[in-house]
């Protein structure tokens, strides 16, 4: 199939769909065995990254923050409050509000992960100005992507 081909849009390597869900893959596949130190899932991750930047959140605005459904945050939240990382708790006026609070294990914990971005930035062989760049580009692209109906 040649490039004038209106098909040749069509093949898998082509697709930047597929170079963004293939390299999601292989990051998390990366990410696994630093996080399983941790005793933490990749989702789990995320969850906490957002907490040590903004302990208190809701997990409302968990979800907005991580682009996520909130009833898919439910299991993965229990899992770190049994775990010990945080707890939950139901709004005085609202029971339905939870807000989330990291305990002391959870603040420690972020202690022992602090090692987790070098280790990643190493493994990707690029510098931190060219993986910034990257990241730039692909939050644009987020951001345009989400506009989008």
């Amino acid at each position: 199939m040649s490039e004038q081909d209106p098909l040749h849009a069509l093949t898998l390597d082509h697709q930047l769909c597929f170079a963004l869900y293939s390299t999601s893959l292989a990051m998390t596949k990366a990410y696994k065995p630093l996080l399983k130190e941790l005793g933490l899932t990749y989702p789990q991750y995320l969850a906490m990254l957002a907490l040590w930047q903004n302990d208190g959140l809701t997990v409302g605005a968990l979800s907005k923050r991580l682009l996520t459904d909130p009833g898919s945050l439910t299991p993965l939240l229990k899992r770190l409050e049994r775990d010990g990382f945080l707890e939950r708790r139901r709004g005085p006026d609202d029971e339905r509000v939870v807000t989330l609070c990291l305990t002391r294990k959870g603040w420690e914990l972020r202690t022992r992960a602090a090692h987790v971005p070098g280790c990643m930035m190493q493994a990707s062989t690029f510098s931190s100005e060219r993986l910034m760049a990257l990241k730039n580009e692909l939050v644009t692209l987020r951001e345009q992507l989400l506009k989008t109906p």
